[in-house]
Parts: C-alpha cells; sequence; structure tokens
C-alpha cells in the first residue's frame, strides 16, 4: 500500500513537470484573430498573452468603431487561445492521473 502511495506520488510529480513543460510550450503557440474585413490583425499566444495588434489606417478615424473592434477582436483571440490552452493541459493532466479507485468521476 505505502508502495503504491509512493509511486501515485512520482506520477503525481511527473505530471506536474510535464503540465510546467506544455505551459513553456504554449509560449511558443501563437494563434491570430482578424476580423473579416481585415481592418484589426491580433497575435497572441496559447498562454493568453497578447504579442501585437495591428490597425488599418482606417479605423483610427473613428474611436468609437475601434473601441469596439478591439473589444470584440481581443476577446475572440483570448477564447481561441483559451481553447487551445485547456485542450492541451488537459490532454497532459488527464494522461498523468493515476487509476485511483473512486476518482473515474473526475476523467
Amino acid at each position: 500500500m505505502f508502495g503504491d502511495f509512493m509511486g501515485m506520488m512520482g506520477k503525481l510529480k511527473e505530471t506536474q513537470q510535464k503540465i510546467e513543460e506544455t505551459k513553456k510550450r504554449l509560449d511558443t503557440v501563437t494563434l491570430s484573430e482578424e476580423s473579416a474585413d481585415k481592418l484589426i490583425h491580433i497575435t497572441i499566444t496559447a498562454n493568453r498573452e497578447i504579442k501585437s495588434i495591428e490597425i488599418n489606417d482606417e479605423l483610427l478615424k473613428d474611436k468609437e468603431q475601434l473601441e469596439d473592434y478591439l473589444v470584440l477582436h481581443v476577446n475572440k483571440a483570448i477564447a481561441q487561445a483559451t481553447k487551445v490552452n485547456e485542450t492541451e493541459l488537459g490532454a497532459v493532466a488527464k494522461e498523468g492521473m493515476p487509476n485511483i479507485p473512486g476518482m473515474d468521476m473526475f476523467k
């Protein structure tokens, strides 16, 4: 029984290390969000860090429209990055979950 516990703890530590490695890797995964009319383009990492925002000069003429575009497309970029982030980290966590009786409901 004690050996099982030590093995489980080792597996959890290994999974935690894989999660940290995955987080570092997700810093290098970039995603793009662009408006249909190509007036704004946002680049974001899978860890939800905005890398760049490119704004067409046409949008600079209308402050309200620019604000609307920024809110809409930054939120879309964040949602896209969150989906990738959760999928990747979830896969690593699920893969490393030890088989504990009664814990099936968390898979």
